[in-house]
């Protein structure tokens, strides 16, 4: 537990909260509820051995990061991860409802793994992002977005050839996601993985863009070239060929491509400018 002003909550909260979540409880000397949840509150900093960290901050002393975050009545705690508040409770709860709170709010030990492994490949350690992920679908199998993000990590940022292996672990982890939780990241992996394992059977991108040329109508040429454009992450080039497909096409076809570009625009959440050009470019044809 440590005792800060708001010249410091910055650093020891907004930013301690990327590594360690941390429990910011407002209190004032005044206040007698505050004196009898505060050593609760040090008691289980203790007992949580290292989930999360206690920062004490005195209302009176630093009314600016107070008004802040809405504290108006006091002991007012809330919880701070990778820099958002998370959850808040108003008031000397009791222990058991306190736990609960801190359960709720405060990663797992799978959800810190995860997290992990987002910082690891965030600087290029790929292959340690992966144990990362797996260790934590170790620990909850439950844990679908670690599931996620094991698939995007296979399928998405390790360097290539793709091996049927990797394809088998990123179907395995998509399986894993239940169906109802199988929204518009999931369609999109999917896809990438699908085309991926079509790839080989596919023509040349050079027959094939001969085709188009020849033919600008052949639609069955643009979905294969959009294909090999998923295959090979040339992702703008894929959405070109599905948006003619959608122009030219008419009923399943027209639809199934339309489900394409919305599937290709998730792995385009990177670049939202382009993802937005794409969508807008789509809404265009699809009412004119």
């Amino acid at each position: 537990m440590i005792d800060i002003d708001e010249t410091v909550f910055e650093a020891e909260v907004i930013r301690a909260s990327h590594a360690t979540a941390v429990l910011v409880d407002f209190w004032a000397p005044w206040c007698g509820p505050c004196q009898a949840l505060g050593p609760l509150l040090e008691r289980l900093e203790q007992s949580y051995d290292g989930r999360f960290r206690l920062v004490k901050v005195n209302s009176d002393v630093s009314p600016g990061v107070a008004a802040r975050y809405g504290v108006r009545g006091i002991p007012n705690v809330i919880a701070f991860v990778d820099g958002e508040p998370v959850d808040r409770f108003v008031g000397a709860l009791p222990e058991n409802e306190i736990r609960a709170f801190i359960d709720r709010a405060i990663p797992d030990a799978a959800e810190r793994q995860r997290r992990n492994a987002a910082n690891l490949a965030g600087a290029g350690r790929i292959e340690e992002a992966a144990a990362a992920l797996r260790a934590a679908i170790e620990l909850n199998p439950a844990n679908e977005s670690a599931h996620l993000d094991l698939a995007e990590l296979l399928l998405e940022r390790m360097p290539p050839p793709v091996e049927a292996e990797r394809l088998s672990q990123a179907e395995e982890a998509l399986e894993a996601v239940g169906r109802a939780a199988r929204e518009s990241r999931w369609h999109g992996l999917a896809m990438r993985l699908s085309s991926l394992r079509g790839a080989a059977s596919l023509p040349p991108v050079a027959q094939l863009l001969s085709r188009v040329a020849a033919e600008p109508s052949d639609l069955g040429a643009r979905g294969q070239l959009a294909q090999a454009h998923i295959a090979q992450r040339q992702l703008p080039q894929a959405l070109e060929q599905l948006l003619e497909i959608v122009a030219r096409g008419r009923g399943e076809t027209r639809e199934a491509a339309r489900l394409q570009i919305v599937a290709v625009l998730q792995l385009l959440a990177d670049q939202p400018q382009i993802a937005s050009d794409y969508r807008r470019r789509l809404a265009l044809l699809l009412h004119r």
